[in-house]
């Protein structure tokens, strides 16, 4: 069958089954089997694919049709410019995340005089794919800059520390319930988390492909809030002087989380918008 016809069929065939950007999912996951650009997929559209390349391609696309997200079915995410390797066991690093990292990148770039001639400590909570706390490590790529990422997830650790490693990246990684095995002689001076905050009766009423993602990282509690309390009530003990905590949060999240960063002493407390308007970072000191 020629690449053109086979496209048109996936695309049609997705779209009878109610799948959103149908065409651009299908292109992608072609595009990934075949190794070329979804570019290349049109200039090519009159190539021969064999047999073992169609019978694969309906295979994946018999996943989407079940609302099997594409990035865990090409095992990939693109982030900050970077690759990451994901699967069910991690959530999906989305664009609207890179707000919080290019806050946190503008935030070490005021602090780089100050930390001239010492070291600066970055925990990046929740890490799950590993993406935050790898994208600060390969972006900021300093000796001085020090950046760890820790999860409860034992299968998270180890997809993070897979995307470390393939991206050349120094970031290290520690197994723990929030903060419950760090020591407190660690000292940070960012702590950045995205954690899980979507409210636990809302989660059912999620996309079926928000809902393959790992419920784990998806539940924040019956007020959304319980990880945001946890690390606002502890993360003095592990800042230093002056050190930030910098969160993303849900769209209605905003005065919430800055009532419990005031009531627990955080001062210059400030929030950031993503690209459609909506309250997506927050920022704090000690």
């Amino acid at each position: 069958m020629k690449i053109k016809d086979i496209l048109k069929n996936a695309i049609e065939n997705l779209k009878q089954s109610g799948i959103e950007e149908a065409s651009l999912k299908a292109k992608i996951l072609l595009s990934h089997i075949l190794g070329i650009t979804k570019e290349k997929l049109i200039i090519n559209g009159e190539n021969e694919i064999n047999d073992k390349i169609s019978k694969l391609y309906l295979e994946k696309i018999e996943l989407l049709k079940n609302h099997e997200p594409i990035q865990y079915i090409i095992n990939n995410q693109e982030f900050m410019g970077f690759d990451f390797y994901v699967d069910n066991n991690v959530l999906i690093p989305q664009p609207d995340t890179e707000n919080l990292v290019e806050e946190v990148l503008t935030i070490i770039n005021s602090l780089k005089k100050e930390f001239k001639e010492k070291n600066m400590y970055v925990l990046d909570l929740c890490t799950g794919s590993g993406a935050i706390a790898i994208s600060l490590s390969k972006i900021l790529d300093s000796n001085r800059i020090l950046v760890y990422g820790s999860d409860i997830s034992d299968k998270a650790l180890k997809i993070a520390e897979e995307n470390a490693m393939q991206n050349c990246s120094k970031v290290v990684f520690l197994k723990s319930d929030i903060f419950k095995n760090i020591n407190e002689s660690y000292k940070f001076d960012i702590i950045v988390s995205n954690p899980p905050y979507i409210e636990t009766k809302t989660i059912e009423g999620l996309s079926e492909e928000v809902r393959k993602e790992p419920h784990i990282a998806l539940d924040g509690g019956e007020d959304g809030l319980y990880f945001y309390k946890q690390i606002i009530n502890n993360a003095k003990k592990y800042l230093n002087p002056n050190g930030y905590l910098a969160f993303e949060i849900g769209y209605n999240q905003k005065k919430l989380v800055e009532d419990l960063l005031e009531k627990n002493g955080y001062k210059n407390i400030y929030s950031k918008k993503d690209l459609s308007g909506n309250d997506r970072v927050i920022i704090a000191q000690i």
